[in-house]
């Protein structure tokens, strides 16, 4: 199958039209399964009201048995995962919180679907006066986050939490979906995925590059060089695809801080990293030009390489897995 443009992955999600917009390079089959859902699931909360309006439904979350309007459509996101989802399912939040080092909210997603967004303060510490300001009717988050402030919360609108975010992200989907009553859109959409996975693993077999070595280097602004182990949401999309880890990162771990002295432990056939926050400030500038890092294989042999940490590290969800999946079979050569 030939590969689709970001504006038609975008738009088979319900999106608005991309017009001018850049794009990244999809291979997500979308059959006609996944598009009828994908139009079923038009973008926004301007989109036209059902005429029956859904009766309320009632989602288990990791704080219970939690009601909610049928079908809401003035939701606030709390954490990336959140933002991924509802965007995917068709649904613009009125509101989402930003983390705290980002300048704008994550661009794999095109201005059109982010422009009515408003900001309700940073990930981990919402603007509580600003998310009453927008009247939600429902609020997503996760325990990691917010569990701290679920009452305050919940004295806002309906509350939906999850447990915790990123290694659990298929799972949390599904609660996101069941909040948003868009169970079927989301059926096609983890089909899509899986039918993607399967591709991208041939292709990969296909170039000889089944069970390379990962590498997953993050340079986090107050929070040192962090290797990522197999338990967050690049760990399970690089299982699904059946590659491999450096022994380092091969670990039942979220991740491991790794001293500059330390760093051969980050090497990979493939060495993938990002800055999260100033590039400087993160010491991403200074280590990247050091000899510890010029001296790593991946480095020499020219395989490593810069990714876009909105989207690797935060893109927690089936949008943008598919947009991982798909750099992937390219850095990779397949």
């Amino acid at each position: 199958m030939p590969p689709i443009t970001r504006r038609a992955l975008l738009a088979a999600l319900g999106a608005a039209a991309l017009t001018g917009c850049s794009a990244r390079q999809s291979t997500l089959p979308l059959d006609g399964a996944a598009a009828s859902a994908a139009a079923a699931s038009p973008p926004g909360p301007s989109a036209l009201p059902s005429p029956s309006p859904l009766p309320p439904v009632t989602v288990n979350t990791a704080n219970g048995p939690v009601t909610v309007p049928g079908a809401p459509m003035r939701v606030v996101t709390l954490d990336t995962a959140e933002l991924d989802s509802a965007l995917t399912l068709g649904i613009t939040p009125v509101g989402a919180a930003l983390a705290p080092a980002d300048a704008g909210f994550p661009d794999y997603w095109p201005t059109s679907r982010l422009s009515g967004i408003t900001r309700v303060g940073s990930i981990g510490a919402p603007d509580l006066a600003t998310i009453r300001a927008l009247r939600p009717d429902l609020i997503l988050t996760n325990q990691a986050r917010d569990g701290a402030r679920y009452d305050q919360l919940r004295e806002l609108a309906p509350t939906v939490m999850t447990q915790t975010t990123g290694a659990p992200w298929k799972a949390d989907f599904q609660v996101h979906a069941q909040a948003l009553s868009r169970q079927a859109a989301a059926a096609a959409f983890v089909a899509s995925y899986q039918r993607h996975v399967a591709q991208v693993v041939q292709a990969l077999s296909n170039a000889r590059a089944s069970g390379r070595r990962v590498s997953l280097v993050r340079f986090v602004e107050g929070g040192g060089i962090r290797m990522y182990g197999k338990q967050n949401f690049l760990g399970t999309v690089l299982a699904d695809v059946q590659l491999g880890r450096p022994d380092a990162q091969n670990v039942d771990q979220f991740d491991v801080v790794v001293p500059e002295d330390q760093l051969a432990r980050a090497d990979g056939d493939l060495l993938l990293y990002a800055s999260y926050g100033d590039p400087v400030r993160s010491g991403a500038t200074t280590v990247l030009a050091g000899p510890a890092w010029q001296a790593l294989g991946a480095v020499k042999a020219h395989r490593a390489f810069e990714v876009d940490d909105q989207l690797w590290f935060q893109g927690i969800g089936y949008t943008g897995a598919n947009f991982v999946l798909d750099e992937l079979q390219r850095l990779l050569g397949a």
